[in-house]
């Protein structure tokens, strides 16, 4: 079978997911959450690229990463999460779920992933990772995410289908109606897609409270709600809304954390949503 292929059969497969989804947070927020991310396949594969771009320059290399300074493997073209077995953090681990979504979509796992999402990190530090970068298993590890742009996009499109009820469930009754609107304006227009499939993967949905400092979060929710109704330039106020964002982010972190490192490079990213 055709590696690209199935993205037809593979959005029925999401949409039927979502349409729970959106029962399911009817119920929970008493707000119709009306959700639908519509792109070609060709739409898809450009997203994913250029997300693979944002995490990895665009490289094979950069498609297994461990960040300096951090606990965990930064795998894909979306540095999805993995932690090695007994440590977590206050981050969303989510490589086992794209393992979980990709296996489930017929993709023949390697070696290395063992028992799928079930699996660790077989690797325990950064030091142990980096060492084992020209192992048989890192290669073949690469060589399978190489080979999976397509179904990781389509991880990335489900999850941002996924996180509107979430999202809606966590905001504030006053700020649902302005959050929905924003996203689906958003999710109208290609570019629109992109800003918030590369944000929510970026920098989380908004609804976990373990990622937030000093009780302010930095994710797609938070971004949603500082952006007000009613203005012109729906792209412009995303990247606007979340450069707020990412600047309160560094301003509340932990000194030792030192992410002012970081914020140029973020800074970047995020004013590159409105296409200009």
């Amino acid at each position: 079978m055709d590696k690209r292929l199935s993205s037809r059969k593979h959005r029925n497969q999401q949409n039927q997911l979502t349409g729970l989804l959106i029962v399911l947070a009817y119920f929970a927020t008493g707000v119709p959450t009306l959700i639908g991310i519509t792109l070609s396949h060709n739409e898809a594969i450009k997203i994913g690229k250029k997300i693979w771009q944002n995490e990895c320059n665009g490289t094979v290399a950069g498609l297994t990463s461990w960040n300096e300074g951090e606990n965990f493997a930064s795998l894909g073209i979306g540095h999805f999460i993995w932690y090695p077995k007994d440590q977590r953090g206050p981050f969303e681990e989510s490589f086992p779920k794209l393992v979980s979504f990709m296996s489930a979509r017929g993709a023949k796992l390697p070696k290395v992933l063992g028992e799928g999402a079930q699996t660790p990190c077989p690797w325990n530090s950064r030091s142990e990772f980096l060492r084992a970068q020209q192992t048989t298993e890192m290669k073949q590890l690469r060589q399978f995410l190489a080979d999976t742009v397509d179904l990781q996009t389509d991880f990335l499109i489900a999850r941002l289908e996924a996180a509107l009820p979430k999202m809606l469930a966590e905001a504030a009754p006053r700020k649902r109606t302005n959050v929905r609107q924003q996203f689906e304006l958003l999710a109208a227009k290609p570019q629109g897609c992109y800003a918030l499939i590369d944000y929510v993967n970026f920098k989380g949905e908004g609804v976990l409270h373990t990622e937030r400092y000093q009780g302010q979060g930095w994710g797609l929710l938070q971004v949603l709600e500082e952006m007000p109704a009613d203005r012109g330039d729906v792209l412009k106020e995303f990247s606007r809304a979340a450069v707020v964002m990412l600047k309160r982010r560094v301003a509340n972190s932990p000194p030792e954390r030192d992410e002012a490192r970081w914020l140029p490079g973020w800074l970047n990213r995020v004013r590159s949503y409105n296409g200009r």
